[in-house]
């Protein structure tokens, strides 16, 4: 076994909270849940920010050169720095250990004072560059390539468990599990074929892996993003967003017709300043978002995901007169027929 791969750190995911859905839910209505819950509505600036207690300014150019090369796939989604930790979803530190990141919009319920990502070694070498696009691929809503159900893994555990325990991970039986060992659910899997080149997949030395025959000599990925990685990204956050969007007018109801995971998006431009309600009607599930343009940058105030439940998302805020506002309608599943629509009142 190469003493470089003995030595490779991995990516360390906290458990992770996943809806629990009626167990009658027809499969493609929680696939559709399950794999879109976390990810993005398209046109999201994701502002990210260093905190200040683990600052390191050399790895931190490692971390913004890996957002650029996400970026320049042309991908709908734009990054910001800030320097205020408190006005960044992505909280990013530097303190030795473990590497991880959560995963989407799960980190929207991490307190404002933590983390939502962290770097535990160097990114300063080929595999840091490695980590620094694998942890982002979390915060953009991946997970682990490697525990796609469709990858027919077959591990040899006990080797797997003794590897994991020593340097450098020293991960407990519980990691191993959730971080390697546990496929995905079948309604987690991103697609239908495994990617063995994703940047999302860990490096296995040989001795791990029983079956399929070609992986028994191990699994070494590029450390890249991978065409698929790509097709997968640009799915969820095409680059095609319209620079016009189509005005919704108040007391308007805008019939919609979104396969899963296409979005509608729409401007508001209120005439009184008041409360108003943003709300989704039919039978389907949706997560809602309402930003303010706040001197041409987009600051979300509002948002609502009725998926699994038997309602409809409703967003209730305070808007301006004289003030422009974005909201954004990703569908996950239509579960009924007929057309679904979107109304401010």
């Amino acid at each position: 076994m190469p003493d470089v791969i003995r030595r490779r750190p991995y990516c360390s995911q906290p458990p992770r909270r996943l809806p629990v859905l009626p167990p009658d839910m027809p499969m493609a209505r929680q696939h559709a849940i399950v794999v879109g819950r976390a990810k993005w509505v398209n046109g999201t600036p994701l502002r990210y920010a260093f905190l200040a207690d683990t600052r390191d300014h050399a790895q931190e150019e490692v971390v913004r050169e890996a957002f650029d090369e996400w970026k320049d796939l042309g991908i709908g989604l734009d990054f910001w720095e800030v320097q205020d930790p408190g006005e960044a979803q992505v909280r990013i530190g530097f303190r030795p250990g473990r590497s991880w990141s959560c995963v989407g919009r799960e980190l929207l319920a991490v307190p404002a004072d933590r983390p939502t990502m962290n770097f535990g070694w160097d990114l300063r070498t080929e595999y840091g560059r490695t980590t620094a696009l694998h942890e982002i691929g979390h915060t953009l809503g991946l997970p682990h390539e490697h525990q796609n159900p469709d990858a027919g893994l077959i591990w040899d555990e006990p080797a797997v468990h003794r590897f994991l325990a020593g340097p450098p991970n020293f991960w407990e039986p519980a990691d191993v599990r959730r971080n390697v060992l546990s496929p995905l659910e079948p309604a987690e899997a991103e697609g239908g074929r495994w990617d063995p080149d994703s940047i999302m997949g860990f490096e296995f030395p040989p001795g791990l892996v029983i079956a399929p025959e070609e992986y028994r000599a191990g699994i070494e990925p590029p450390g890249t993003i991978s065409k698929v990685d790509a097709e997968r990204i640009l799915f969820w956050y095409p680059p095609c967003l319209q620079e016009w969007l189509p005005r919704l007018e108040e007391f308007e109801s805008r019939p919609l017709s979104l396969a899963p995971g296409e979005q509608y998006d729409a401007e508001l431009l209120p005439e009184q300043s008041r409360t108003y309600r943003i709300g989704m009607f039919g039978a389907a599930d949706v997560v809602l978002v309402l930003f303010e343009d706040v001197d041409g940058e987009l600051r979300r105030i509002g948002a609502d995901d009725d998926s699994g439940e038997d309602r409809n998302a409703v967003i209730e805020a305070e808007l301006r007169a004289g003030c422009r506002y974005v909201v954004r309608a990703r569908m996950y599943h239509a579960w009924q027929n007929g057309t679904t629509a979107v109304m401010y009142w």
